[in-house]
């Protein structure tokens, strides 16, 4: 059963739109998807099989329309290869999933924030790499 199902187009790599009907987490399960998400798709620190396995939780909220049935949720890993074409589609429609179910990616507020996050790092690592070429400049007689 679907939670407010909301009806969005994506479009795929090749061009073409493609239906899917987004829902609204229940609580629990919300709170478990909203919780290992994000932190699990960071690179370095995150757990890539974490993230996988949140991802297909997350998918069970998303459906296909089907002529004259009930919506198909993509509810295993065949049914989302098999109803999306590719990364990058599913790559849209999980952050589709998450602007609807987590009002703090509504109307811009998280690429917002995460432009402010990306501008700091940006700054700290230009200033790393500073530090570590004026390091890796000195000169040195050889032995």
């Amino acid at each position: 059963m679907l939670l407010e199902p909301k009806e969005i187009t994506v479009e795929t790599q090749k061009g073409e739109n493609r239906a899917y009907i987004l829902s609204k987490f229940p609580a629990v399960q919300g709170r478990e998807i909203i919780a290992k998400y994000p932190l699990s798709a960071m690179p370095k620190l995150g757990d890539y099989a974490v993230n996988e396995e949140t991802m297909l939780k997350l998918m069970a909220f998303v459906a296909v329309p089907r002529d004259g049935g009930e919506p198909l949720p993509l509810s295993t890993r065949a049914l989302v290869d098999n109803h999306v074409p590719d990364w990058e589609t599913l790559a849209r429609i999980e952050f589709a999933m998450m602007e609807y179910n987590v009002s703090f990616f509504g109307n811009g507020k998280g690429s917002t924030s995460l432009e402010a996050i990306t501008k700091k790092a940006q700054a700290f690592l230009s200033q790393t790499l500073m530090d570590l070429s004026g390091q890796s400049s000195r000169k040195e007689k050889q032995p």
